[in-house]
């Protein structure tokens, strides 16, 4: 009870010449039957501010209210 499996259309083998039609930047991944889609590119920069702040709360919040047994268990 072998199962033969085909091979994917974008397999490596499946392009003749070795050269992807769709440049590695333009190329769109999608999963969940195409409701989700990914592609390769930059960071926005609104999103690296928001990294950057949480990072440093993250620091303010260990140092200021970490510490103890918890609420209701310190006496």
């Amino acid at each position: 009870m072998t199962q033969q499996t085909q091979p994917l259309d974008d397999a490596p083998d499946s392009n003749p010449g070795g050269k992807d039609p769709v440049p590695p930047h333009e190329h769109i991944e999608s999963y969940g039957g195409g409701h989700i889609k990914g592609r390769h590119g930059r960071v926005d920069r609104w999103l690296l501010v928001v990294y950057a702040i949480l990072f440093f709360w993250s620091f303010y919040y260990a140092f200021t209210y970490w510490g103890g047994l918890g609420p209701g268990l310190d006496y």
